[in-house]
């Protein structure tokens, strides 16, 4: 049966407002929900809004287990007529944003607190490594292969190998976000990475080092979706969804993933939003690992497959550079919380559409593409995002 495409809606009348970072930390005896619960009061307290308006909730944790977003509505003592636990790690950020805005625009609710976090304990990294998933559980984890590290090793390899990218590439993109995130006063990692120190790190799952890698944390991000009405009624500072797309397992016939569902409606992406890529101020990719966001340059947009190396060596990516990339520092510099990592370039994008940045402030910022991609499963990361948010003057 042949069906026609059919033209998506926009999101008229949804607005995205009040980012929320909680200041992150790296090893916290607190548990999730206390990080999550830090994160809501956040929303309450920046926003003006009374928590018994919040009448939608979004919630995405890796530690929350066994509480889901339904308890957390006792817990914290909300009442919602609209609900959703996303467990799509780095795309988790995405997801919400998607369907919360579309639960806004249905009337499903009127506001909604979308919200990512995690604790770290000192055991909580190794504990969610070995349940991360059933291909965790019986094929990586009892060979000694824990975690993500070694599976992404061979993807990076192949990607090397099939168009030229060296360690310095990957360098040049470590180094410029930690010079980012020597700016944000949220950033974990306070000291200068220099490319020297980058390559002479220590090896974890060749051809990833040290600095390939983020450094696992406790934090929470979060945001509010709501009727534009409310915000202004609210006299709140609001960004405008331009366009969104998401995809999952996306290309199961590449051999070796080269590529993420970007790929697939990065067309779709722009012509929702009336743009093109030289129209973005500000671009915020999920940096689980360097050559993830190389291969993102590529897939989003920026430059045609396999001249990701070429992209990173032409173009500055600091805050004050020609591609204003991971302002916050990414992942990579600021620490990975959890879930919270697939919210953290949605909620420095809403600053820096907003002018709410600060230190980190691209000047005159008005719209910013941020994208999500997680949930590897065996040899590939099967979930892929981007969200283009505008901001008053766009």
């Amino acid at each position: 049966m042949n069906h026609a495409a059919r033209q998506r809606l926009s999101y008229d009348g949804v607005v995205v407002a009040a980012p929320v970072t909680v200041p992150y930390e790296r090893y916290s005896i607190e548990s999730a929900q206390w990080w999550i619960g830090r994160a809501l009061k956040g929303l309450v307290e920046s926003s003006g809004i009374d928590k018994r308006a919040i009448d939608g909730l979004v919630v995405s944790s890796f530690t929350l287990q066994p509480d889901s977003a339904v308890a957390l509505t006792q817990h914290f003592g909300l009442s919602t007529r609209w609900l959703d636990t996303v467990p799509l790690g780095g795309v988790s950020g995405i997801a919400g944003l998607r369907k919360a805005a579309r639960a806004v625009q249905a009337g499903d609710a009127d506001v909604v607190a979308c919200i990512a976090g995690d604790t770290n304990q000192v055991d909580t990294f190794r504990r969610t490594l070995e349940n991360f998933s059933r291909f965790a559980q019986d094929a990586a984890y009892p060979y000694g292969a824990g975690g993500a590290n070694a599976s992404f090793a061979l993807i990076a390899q192949h990607y090397m190998k099939r168009f030229g990218a060296t360690r310095e590439d990957f360098g040049r993109i470590a180094v410029s976000q930690r010079a980012n995130a020597l700016r944000n006063p949220h950033a974990l990692m306070k000291a200068p990475l220099t490319l020297e120190q980058y390559m002479k790190a220590r090896p974890i799952s060749d051809p990833i080092h040290l600095f390939d890698c983020v450094m696992p944390c406790a934090g929470a991000e979060a945001f509010l979706v709501m009727r534009e009405d409310i915000a202004a009624s609210l006299k709140l500072p609001v960004a405008r969804i331009a366009a969104t797309i998401e995809r999952h397992n996306a290309f199961p016939d590449d051999v070796v993933q080269i590529r993420g569902g970007w790929a697939r409606d990065i067309g779709e992406l722009y012509a929702m939003a009336g743009m093109r890529p030289d129209d973005l101020d500000v671009v915020l990719t999920y940096d689980d690992y360097p050559f993830v966001v190389m291969m993102q340059f590529e897939d989003l947009g920026f430059c045609e497959k396999g001249e990701g190396p070429r992209f990173v060596r032409e173009h500055d990516l600091t805050i004050g550079g020609n591609f204003p990339h991971n302002t916050s520092g990414g992942q990579l510099s600021v620490g990975q919380a959890g879930a919270g990592g697939g919210y953290l370039g949605l909620t420095e994008g809403l600053r820096q559409v907003l002018g709410q940045a600060g230190s980190t402030q691209v000047a005159g910022a008005r719209a910013a593409l941020a994208s999500g991609f997680g949930m590897i499963n065996y040899e590939r990361g099967l979930s892929s995002g981007a969200a283009i948010l505008t901001g008053p003057s766009s």
